[in-house]
């Protein structure tokens, strides 16, 4: 449910929350359509992350200085704020699918501690046998899935991965698997992704040059890979922030 927030207490609502929880503000108004259309979309994708970002709304019209102070010149306009900055933002109605992928780039999963003790031991067995207990497990996973495919088993850790897919990168590895697997089906994406390690800004430019004029599907496995690189990333990595912004440029 979104909070509507005022000038009053914006400070406190947004910039505040927004160094415990990404905050997502809508800046709407009531004689807006789109507005209307874009707010039960964005509502039940934020609704399905189950707390891990809070939605607000600003009127911007009982609230014009406030829009006036971030620049709001159309609306819908949002803006996701994190540290109490903004870190990411679109104007105007974007389907669903566009929404959900914009607020994937704001989520990053909570760690889990026996995984991380088992990552530690770095143990395939210790990890299968998280894994064992709970298939879900985003860290057992990413960790068995990176010792699978050192070693060449890429079928097996894209088995690995499926059912912890909804952590963002989980589902990055997920996509960059299944890019090594088939890498006849989209070389440049390949190729971009064996330059990551040695130059990682070079890798993501690649990434976001296949984006024009690619098909909807193509668009779909970059912006699954980035995310998951940038989910693995501290969030306020420079390159993190650099290239979420061009990605989210690049699909919008």
């Amino acid at each position: 449910m979104a909070v509507d927030v005022t000038e009053a207490d914006f400070q406190r609502e947004v910039i505040e929350a927004s160094h415990n929880v990404p905050v997502v503000v809508d800046f709407w108004a009531d004689w807006c359509g789109p507005c209307k259309q874009l707010a039960p979309i964005i509502e039940a994708a934020v609704a399905s992350r189950g707390g891990a970002i809070k939605l607000v709304k600003v009127d911007t019209e009982a609230n014009a200085q406030l829009a006036a102070s971030f620049k709001i010149q159309s609306i819908p306009a949002v803006k996701a704020f994190r540290n109490g900055k903004v870190i990411n933002e679109f104007v105007g109605l974007l389907q669903p699918s566009h929404v959900e992928a914009f607020l994937d780039t704001l989520v990053a999963a909570e760690p889990d501690v026996e995984a991380e003790v088992a990552v530690e031991m770095t143990s395939e067995d210790s990890l299968r046998a998280v894994l064992a207990q709970d298939e879900k497990n985003v860290d057992a996973a990413m960790a068995l899935a990176r010792i699978l495919l050192a070693r060449g088993d890429t079928a097996e850790a894209i088995t690995v991965l499926e059912p912890a897919r909804h952590a963002p990168q989980v589902d990055g590895l997920l996509a960059c698997a299944e890019i090594v697997l088939t890498p006849d089906l989209d070389p440049e994406l390949a190729r971009a992704l064996e330059a990551l390690a040695g130059d990682p800004e070079g890798s993501l430019q690649a990434m976001l040059d296949v984006v024009p004029g690619a098909d909807d599907a193509r668009k779909d496995r970059v912006r699954r890979v980035m995310i998951g690189i940038f989910a693995e990333r501290a969030v306020d990595d420079p390159i993190v922030l650099t290239y979420r912004k061009r990605l989210a440029s690049a699909l919008y």
